[in-house]
């Protein structure tokens, strides 16, 4: 079984189209297999962690809620 793995300069180098192109990717949900759409959802996380600017329009493909553990 193989692993994908994107560098943290990987990242650095994607613009917005390329988050745009991931998110249409994801949105369409026409993956041959769900281990295909898991990896981009990956990426988008790993996105959204290092360069959280750039996936603020497609944040609800992540689905994060916030909550309070108080």
């Amino acid at each position: 079984m193989a692993t994908v793995s994107i560098s943290e300069r990987e990242i650095s180098a994607l613009t917005m189209t390329d988050v745009e192109q991931l998110a249409v990717r994801l949105e369409r949900d026409e993956y041959n297999n769900p281990f295909e759409g898991l990896d981009d959802w990956h990426l988008l996380r790993a996105i959204a962690f290092q360069r959280p600017e750039l996936i603020e329009p497609y944040i609800y493909l992540l689905d994060l809620q916030p909550y309070d553990e108080a």
